[in-house]
């Protein structure tokens, strides 16, 4: 009940109503896995650099339904970012600026389901965008794959210290590593961390 107070208070913040999609009621089969790179791990001071996504269908990753973009930051990068994510400011010289990019990923996932690592971060990083710009946050319901890595392994081993760094659970489910810090990539091994948690 307060999931649903919260989500139409939400909605009453809506400032631009073509954007009255994200709060539909999705009814189909697809959930959307996303990542997103940035110049640090502060969503009030940090920028995104790039944001990568992919589509999940009837437990089927869609590598040929994937999205990704850059934005250009408000900030110059630091050398100990980029040695983080390997994103260079060349890399960033035909970046789209950060309300248009966001804009087109809002429209990438409309009211889908969003799955993700540590997805609550990267979210505030989303909703550092759109809330002065919608004035809302992101509506979505969220799924965390670390959430359902803890819950698996605590009921085998109860009361056990449970390791949630992203190569560990890669390396426990048996998932390709791909290489980390590309979001695109990132999006990828996480949709198939779900979907191993999911068997």
């Amino acid at each position: 009940m307060f999931g649903a107070l919260k989500r139409k208070l939400n909605r009453s913040r809506l400032n631009d109503e073509a954007y009255a999609f994200l709060f539909e009621e999705y009814e189909g089969d697809e959930m959307v896995v996303f990542d997103t790179e940035t110049t640090g791990l502060d969503p009030k001071k940090d920028d995104i650099l790039s944001i990568g996504a992919v589509i999940l269908k009837n437990n089927v990753i869609l590598t040929s339904k994937t999205f990704e973009i850059f934005l250009k930051p408000a900030q110059t990068i630091s050398d100990k970012s980029i040695t983080i994510h390997n994103i260079r400011p060349c890399d960033l010289q035909y970046a789209q600026q950060p309300r248009m990019a966001i804009e087109s990923f809002l429209r990438f996932i409309g009211s889908r389901a969003l799955i993700g690592y540590y997805l609550e971060f990267d979210v505030a990083m989303i909703n550092k965008y759109i809330k002065p710009w919608l004035g809302i946050t992101l509506p979505n319901r969220q799924i965390e794959v670390s959430s359902l890595y803890f819950d698996q392994k605590i009921n085998l081993i109860p009361q056990g210290n449970i390791d949630l760094r992203f190569d560990t659970i890669i390396k426990n489910l048996n998932v390709p590593n791909m290489g980390q810090h590309n979001a695109v990539n990132d999006a990828i091994m996480t949709a198939m961390i779900y979907l191993k948690l999911k068997q």
